[in-house]
């Protein structure tokens, strides 16, 4: 279905990955694994036709449908079903199967009842009313009932809009399908079917995820990018965690083994150099034992993890951020309406609410970044806000990575700017790379080294784990557990919340803020 050969994939100047080799048959699910920044979403995107390859080849047999971590904006006027159903050209078929009834009713002649049986002949070709009953169903499992189908997209949330860019790949024909963090935006419920549909899919599967429930669940097949190389196990994900760690245990052995063996080479070696008769064997022995080395790789280094601190907050009055009567529509729907907010020194909110229920759209609305149709935010004594998006597009994709840091941190000198860089794992070139060829865990870094530098005392956060890696969720984690700012979380992460600690919720849509307490512990995942 789909096979590629001596495959180099490149993002810019650098050189991701060398000579890869791989397939994907039916029937293969499999787990794309490396850190943040290894390659994987480059040589998804690559697999998907969206870059070309910097050699080798690709041979696809089939359909590949494809889910990039960031989808592009679709048509605000379409419709969810008509954009879920142009994946099979089915909302054109649709379309014309409404005109031609229009056109039979309205005039009733052989012409119109010709045309109506030729269009309704390409429907029911295209899958008919089952295919149309298929498509709701993929989208009522991912969170979209009926009651949105018939919504204009634009009219929907960025996680809303999101899941129906998902929908519109899981209901294309059979093939491969090229997943890149499917599970972003997702509640439980919609995860649970997700992990359901993935497990019983029949044709291909490419999937990049941080969720190692659903890797362990789905995937029979392992592709762990590391180093440039692409290395394939045909085995599910905890037999591939077992296989690695029994892998290095046998790595760590035999290298100490082989330094063992070859210091006692050297050791002797030293000993007979200054012999003339035994100094030729003295070489021989110090060169066996440089072999010995060469020949026996040492263990796997340890993946250099960004080390996130988030700022010192500067001083700031009681309540430095607020809004009153919030009111915010799209489309003429309401999405917020008379949202009251008092944000003090030092507190810790999270936001809860369904997707669409309005909690990007308050922080967008709290960072600036859009204005309320009513109401208004009110700044506080020294307030220094901090805006985390989980889209990123606070991120220019023109500017590099070292000249967004100047503007969000114009106070740091070059030197200090490039310290801030290397702790977030962008070292030598990589300041000048452009942000717009970032995977998302690299942009997400990026984004939070704006925030270490920023000084905030008041940070807006939405999503701040997606895409990220265990290693580096931890230490985003750790650094919004210790951080003594305000913080406005969004998110459907327990771990986040538990790290955050809140001490107060607000509830959207209806904007009701109560005291935090462990009963609504359970509304994280389903929102």
């Amino acid at each position: 279905m789909l096979t590629f050969r001596g495959l180099d994939v490149r993002a810019g100047a650098r050189l991701l990955l060398s000579g890869v080799t791989a397939h994907v048959a039916a029937g293969d699910r499999v787990g794309l694994v490396g850190r943040n920044g290894a390659g994987k979403t480059t040589l998804m995107k690559t697999l998907a036709g969206v870059l070309p390859p910097a050699a080798g080849e690709i041979v696809r047999t089939g359909p590949v449908g494809y889910l990039p971590q960031d989808p592009a904006a679709a048509d605000p006027a379409v419709t969810v079903l008509d954009r879920v159903l142009s994946v099979r050209g089915l909302d054109r078929a649709v379309r014309d199967l409404r005109a031609a009834e229009s056109a039979l009713a309205e005039r009733g002649d052989e012409r119109a009842m010709a045309r109506y049986v030729r269009v309704e002949a390409e429907f029911q070709a295209r899958g008919g009313y089952a295919a149309e009953a298929e498509a709701a169903r993929v989208a009522a499992g991912l969170g979209l009932p009926d009651r949105v189908l018939n919504r204009p997209v634009g009219d929907l949330s960025g996680g809303q809009r999101r899941r129906v860019e998902l929908a519109r790949v899981l209901f294309a024909e059979p093939g491969v399908l090229l997943l890149d963090e499917p599970t972003n935006h997702l509640d439980g419920d919609s995860v649970a079917w997700l992990r359901s549909f993935l497990a019983g899919h029949t044709g291909g599967l490419v999937l990049i995820t941080h969720d190692t429930g659903l890797l362990a669940d789905v995937v029979n097949r392992v592709w762990h990018v590391e180093h440039g190389a692409l290395e394939a196990r045909n085995t599910g994900w905890h037999a591939y965690l077992a296989d690695r760690e029994a892998d290095e245990r046998r790595r760590t052995r035999l290298r100490a083994t082989a330094e063992r063996k070859a210091a006692a080479l050297q050791a002797q070696a030293g000993r007979m150099r200054s012999n003339v008769a035994t100094a030729t064997r003295a070489r021989d022995m110090a060169r066996r034992a440089e072999r010995m080395l060469a020949e026996t790789p040492p263990p796997r280094a340890a993946e250099k993890v960004a080390r996130i601190r988030l700022p010192e907050p500067a001083p700031s009055g009681r309540t430095p951020l607020g809004a009153i009567s919030l009111a915010k529509s799209y489309g003429g729907r309401p999405v917020l309406a008379g949202v009251d907010l008092a944000v003090d020194r030092g507190s810790r909110l999270v936001v809860l609410g369904l997707n669409g229920a309005g909690k990007t759209t308050l922080l967008r609305l709290l960072a600036g970044y859009e204005r309320p149709d009513s109401g208004r935010v009110v700044h506080g004594h020294g307030l220094r806000l901090g805006y985390f998006a989980q889209e990123h597009d606070t991120l220019d994709p023109a500017h590099t990575v070292g000249r967004h840091l100047a503007a969000a941190a114009p106070h740091l000198s070059d030197g200090e700017a490039r310290t801030v860089l290397g702790s977030f794992l962008f070292g030598g070139d990589d300041v000048d790379k452009p942000v717009g060829v970032l995977s998302g865990g690299e942009k997400t870094r990026l984004a939070l080294a704006g925030l270490v530098s920023s000084q905030a005392n008041v940070l807006l956060l939405d999503e701040p784990t997606n895409n990220l890696d265990p290693a580096s969720k931890a230490e985003v984690l750790a650094a919004v557990a210790a951080y003594r700012g305000a913080v406005v979380m969004v998110t459907h992460d327990q771990e986040a919340v538990a790290a955050l600690r809140p001490d107060r919720v607000l509830l959207l849509p209806d904007g009701v803020e109560d005291l935090w307490n462990d009963g609504y512990a359970d509304l994280i995942t389903l929102v």
